[in-house]
């Protein structure tokens, strides 16, 4: 059995001794408010599998549902086209495992290649979008999930009502051979519309929130149609879940959730989380959403006024260093930088010797663009320290399922942590509900006319103001 490193957390340049007295943390500072991580982990520990906690036990108990979904995943390998209609948590964490794991152009290669369908992720209701995806797909060789915990979220049955529609024109009876419904086992509208038209189903378990919801069906299933292998993503988990079990300083998702916590209460507001390889760029989309709709809240757990929250943001490694990084470095002190790095890259790709009469662009001759790429980011890592700048380093030996897994796993149990010391609750999104229910009440559905009213009574725009 392959014996895989643990992810390296280096927060060396969140220390004043890296990155100045103003600006970085002392061991003193660390140890005076250890007992905020230490609580931290316990109600983290004492809750584990319970409640919206339910993710935390994913990596171990689904043996049986594993081996059903790559059962079924390899009937849909047969298709062109594998199509997820989902939005948020149904889509951010697919389509991260999708460029992190596959081929970067999977979509382009020849099927005797890719040796699986193409993959296409479909989280938002523009109608162009929607027209233009059905443009490119052979109806009879693709297959649909549809992905939604509630049953009722607006966007994704949208897009099903208009697919299965299309498949049960064409295919009558056998339009259900075309679509896998993902969803709650007992509760909402498409688990009864799944038993009803005899779907192929798959249950998204208790305690799982979308954003939590990548090592569980929602993800695992088009990782296995992917030919991901999904144990070894599981098997990942596991391994950050292991180091992660004790409240001491090799607890890398601990030390890191404190310190964010207490660079917070600095107002270090802004979290920039920024991989060096564009087969990590999606995980950056991936954690923006957890981060963001786990922590920013309004009220925390004593119903007192918070509005706390880090914001988080994208960017790519070397891309960026082009765009963003200027702001970082010289901009305002209100950012926690994040950089991810890969020691092995899959390939390797040689800079030739040429142009020996230009010294500018020669010096680069007989390196590799892995050596640059690696270079560059120690670079910026310097560039950013140099400033001042609180940053980190998540370092990733290579990257296959069990690597990325466990850095799925580090960021989840760094957001539980942070919930429990800012005292809040991690797991709800009411700012997300009262947009759901604006959109519900303006399209006229039952039970929403209370809101409707309200949205009919605010304050009407004022011509003045606009141009």
């Amino acid at each position: 059995m392959k014996e895989y490193k643990s992810l390296v957390f280096d927060y060396n340049n969140m220390m004043k001794d890296f990155v100045g007295e103003k600006e970085g943390f002392s061991e003193k500072e660390l140890k005076n408010n250890f007992d905020i991580a230490v609580n931290a982990h316990k109600t983290f520990e004492e809750n584990r599998g319970l409640n919206m906690l339910g993710w935390t036990e994913l990596p171990y108990n689904q043996k049986g549902i594993v081996k059903h979904i790559k059962t079924v995943a390899k009937r849909i390998r047969k298709a062109d086209a594998f199509v997820v209609l989902g939005i948020g948590g149904s889509a951010l964490g697919t389509n991260a495992l999708f460029k992190s794991l596959c081929h970067l152009h999977h979509n382009e290669l020849k099927k005797s290649k890719r040796k699986a369908p193409k993959l296409y992720v479909e989280d938002n209701i523009d109608p162009v979008r929607m027209k233009e995806l059905l443009d490119v797909l052979d109806l009879d060789k693709t297959i649909f999930n549809v992905i939604s915990k509630s049953g009722s979220t607006s966007e994704t049955m949208s897009q099903f009502l208009i697919i299965y529609k299309m498949l049960k024109d064409l295919y009558g009876e056998n339009a259900k051979d075309h679509i896998i419904a993902t969803t709650d086992e007992k509760n909402g509208n498409l688990i009864k519309i799944a038993k009803e038209e005899d779907l192929e189903t798959f249950f998204i378990p208790d305690g799982v929130g979308g954003r939590f919801s990548v090592i569980s069906p929602v993800g695992l299933l088009p990782a296995a149609v992917l030919g991901i292998d999904i144990n070894e993503l599981l098997k990942g988990c596991i391994h950050m879940d292991k180091m992660c079990r004790k409240p001491n300083l090799k607890n890398p998702a601990l030390i890191f959730g404190l310190l964010q916590y207490l660079s917070m209460q600095k107002g270090k507001n802004i979290s920039v989380i920024m991989p060096y390889s564009d087969n990590l760029k999606l995980i950056a989309d991936w954690y923006c959403q957890l981060w963001a709709e786990s922590l920013g809240k309004k009220l925390d757990l004593k119903n007192n006024i918070v509005h706390t929250g880090q914001t988080p943001v994208g960017a790519l490694g070397v891309t960026d260093q082009h765009s963003q990084i200027q702001l970082y470095t010289e901009g305002p002190f209100d950012k926690v930088i994040t950089l991810i790095g890969v020691k092995n890259f899959k390939e390797t790709v040689e800079i030739p010797h040429m142009f020996s009469e230009y010294p500018s662009v020669n010096f680069l001759s007989g390196n590799t663009l892995n050596d640059l790429i690696t270079n560059e980011r120690i670079a910026t890592e310097y560039a950013l320290t140099k400033n001042q700048r609180l940053n980190n380093s998540i370092v990733l030996e290579e990257i296959n399922a069990h690597t990325i897994g466990q850095l799925l796993m580090f960021f989840m149990i760094q957001t539980a942590y942070v919930g429990a010391m800012l005292n809040i609750d991690t797991f709800n999104q009411p700012g997300v509900e009262e947009g759901k229910n604006a959109t519900y009440a303006l399209f006229g559905r039952k039970g929403y006319e209370s809101k409707l009213e309200e949205l009919k009574s605010a304050k009407q725009k004022s011509d003045k103001y606009i141009i």
